[in-house]
């Protein structure tokens, strides 16, 4: 019997482009066989099979439709996921139950077909199709609905993973992506995890004054070990709704790493935490790459200097190749203005890479330095600081949150406004 997982809406109207902050949650592993049809949606299939978020997932393609589904399983066992494509409703519906009786248990079927009709729709959830898609599909229309065949709605959503990494060393990434996250946690009141993986010089540790006897180096030299309990046991807790994966910041051994090194650990992070803040160092092997292309949302930090500028280019162009079905990267300038240092204005910056910085926080060494120094974010030196502001937009934009959450007003809080500044 074909399972049921998701009931298709009653109407469908003609689906509009996926918003900017659509957050599509990654497929597990299963098995995912396409009898297409038309050549046109089996190049949307196999486009969609390129998609990061159907990265574990194992997709075959074949032709012939209906008819190639239900001889191809006569001998064969059925795969997680089978995906049809039907332009007749009589053909449709008969051909169904004779999958039906081939099809093993447990297996989900996403129907592509060209009727728009309320009455088609429930004849396909009565026998227990899992999702229907108008033609023309394509890739993001087939990576949603295979990916949302597993993430139910009154499942826990699927973490959001943000990384942030500098266009050049010394940039102040870091930085960043730790006040970032601090207002992802005190002002959107979301909960989040830092994860920094620049295992052998990160700073997050110093930065949010935390010194945990343990981090992200166990959990990557013990893959076998990686768990839900075993990641909580890991997390070094900063405020009520920020933790820290730390960084041990020690060279007592070579942290040389594959590219799928941290697969287990973004998994299980996702699994637990709405919000996950990767600090990737400025470094380029296979892990740092596959970290960016796998994250839903990047921010590069950059310098307004030529070498920042180049850097910033290469990696725009080569993640949105990487991520065709995805928003761009987003990016902000940081140190700007620093005295007697010539600069690249940021309109000159946006014109080369064909997209406007989302911030650029001013060069202030002295807040930065001592916040830095105190093992503390900018908003606990100073309340009212510009930068604040910055932080929270970047954050809005990551988290495809347009709102904060505003505490209730009251008498006191203008006094309790400066208690904090200080």
């Amino acid at each position: 019997m074909i399972s049921y997982a998701r009931q298709p809406q009653e109407e469908q109207p003609e689906a509009p482009p996926p918003p900017v902050d659509e957050h599509i949650a990654p497929s597990p592993r299963v098995s995912v066989q396409a009898f297409c049809e038309t050549v046109e949606t089996a190049a949307a299939v196999q486009s969609a099979g390129e998609d990061r978020r159907l990265g574990k997932a194992h997709l075959k393609i074949q032709m012939g439709g209906m008819a190639a589904a239900i001889e191809a399983y006569r001998s064969a066992p059925t795969p997680n996921v089978i995906v049809l494509e039907s332009d007749g409703r009589n053909d449709l519906l008969g051909g169904l139950d004779q999958l039906a009786t081939v099809c093993d248990a447990g297996t989900r079927v996403v129907v592509i077909g060209r009727i728009n009709d309320v009455m088609l729709y429930r004849e396909l959830v009565r026998r227990g199709v899992s999702d229907y898609v108008l033609a023309p599909v394509g890739a993001i229309d087939v990576v949603r609905s295979i990916c949302n065949l597993f993430s139910a709605p009154e499942a826990k959503a699927v973490g959001r993973i943000m990384a942030v990494v500098g266009a050049k060393g010394g940039v102040g990434a870091s930085t960043i992506s730790h006040n970032v996250a601090w207002a992802i946690a005190r002002d959107l009141a979301m909960d989040a995890v830092v994860a920094d993986l620049d295992l052998a010089f990160g700073t997050a540790g110093l930065d949010y004054n935390q010194d945990p006897p343990q981090g992200i180096a166990d959990a990557v030299f013990s893959p076998d070990r990686v768990d839900t309990a075993f990641i909580d046991r890991l997390l070094s807790k900063c405020t009520d709704h920020l933790s820290l994966l730390a960084a041990p910041a020690t060279l007592d051994r070579v942290y040389d790493f594959g590219s799928d090194a941290f697969d287990a650990v973004f998994d299980t992070l996702r699994s637990t935490m709405p919000c996950i803040v990767l600090d990737v160092p400025h470094q380029w092997s296979g892990w740092t790459k596959r970290a960016l292309i796998g994250a839903d949302d990047i921010l590069i930090v950059a310098a307004p200097d030529l070498a920042n500028l180049r850097n910033t280019k290469n990696l725009f162009d080569l993640l949105k190749a990487s991520r065709p079905n995805d928003r761009p990267p987003l990016y902000c300038l940081n140190q700007v203005g620093v005295p007697k240092r010539p600069e690249i204005a940021a309109t000159e910056f946006a014109k080369a890479i064909e997209s406007q910085p989302i911030a650029s926080i001013p060069f202030e060494p002295q807040i930065f330095g001592s916040a830095a120094n105190n093992g503390q974010m900018i908003a606990e030196i100073s309340a009212n600081h510009k930068s604040i502001e910055m932080f929270l937009q970047i954050a809005q934009r990551l988290t495809g949150r347009s709102e904060t959450k505003k505490q209730k007003s009251s008498l006191f809080s203008p006094l309790i406004e400066k208690l904090r500044g200080k």
